[in-house]
């Protein structure tokens, strides 16, 4: 576990959370609680909801129930700036979404200089600064095509942290990845929750979810079906669900 802190400021509530595609019921009623720099790893088999979960705490899909309160404000309100809402939330895709056309450079500058309007200069300062942190910077005249997978994962989370977030979004980053290249990117994740960055995690890496999440959200069939300390969760699990997913798993 990485972070220890004793004042818990909670900046996401999840309340009755429901999202149904057509007739398919995908979330069935999720509720949850998180925390300021919390590292919050959600696990579970295909289909059990975890990534339309996280796509609805951006907006990239919108609830059909249930409310969602980001600093105590429903972000589903009539007036709510979505564009404004989303830049507060980074997110980091299994497939890099990267820029092809583009220098690794321009992927991580093009976010502030669009969206916030920041001076070419100084975003390309801050842009080295970023890839220096992922271990990039002299890829920095590269383009997409010329990287390896972990790599063009390292960009994407740097271009993430560009924006400079309160919260990340990890949609299953490592699992488009060679095995070689996984920990590269965890080390990466692992980093930024040593810094206090609040992260919610979608991820079939047990080890990480041991060892760097604060907590182990297990979903199943559109619900958290149980929650709690990683190492009690993944090494003692107490409901069968999980216990049959874990065997599979570790």
């Amino acid at each position: 576990m990485i972070n220890e802190t004793n004042s818990k400021e909670v900046i996401i509530q999840v309340k009755g959370l429901k999202k149904n595609f057509g007739s398919l019921e995908v979330l069935k009623g999720v509720d949850m609680e998180i925390d300021k720099g919390e590292v919050v790893v959600v696990i579970g088999p295909s289909g059990s909801g975890k990534s339309t979960f996280l796509r609805c705490l951006n907006l990239l899909e919108k609830p059909t129930a249930g409310d969602i309160m980001f600093h105590g404000k429903s972000i589903l309100r009539k007036d709510m700036k979505i564009d404004k809402y989303r830049e507060k939330f980074g997110m980091v895709f299994q497939l890099f979404n990267l820029f092809e056309n583009l220098s690794v450079l321009d992927n991580v500058t093009i976010g502030p200089r669009k969206v916030k309007k920041v001076p070419k200069a100084e975003a390309e300062r801050k842009a080295m600064d970023l890839l220096k942190q992922v271990g990039l910077e002299s890829k920095a005249d590269a383009y997409p095509s010329q990287l390896s997978g972990g790599q063009k994962q390292r960009v994407a989370i740097a271009r993430t942290l560009a924006m400079e977030p309160e919260v990340i979004l990890f949609d299953e980053a490592t699992s488009a990845l060679d095995p070689e290249m996984v920990g590269e990117v965890l080390q990466i994740m692992r980093q930024l929750a040593e810094q206090g960055m609040t992260m919610v995690v979608v991820t079939h890496e047990m080890g990480f979810a041991r060892e760097v999440g604060d907590r182990v959200v297990f979903m199943d069939g559109g619900y958290i079906v149980e929650e709690g300390n990683p190492k009690d969760v993944i090494n003692n699990p107490k409901h069968q669900r999980t216990k049959d997913f874990l065997s599979k798993m570790l």
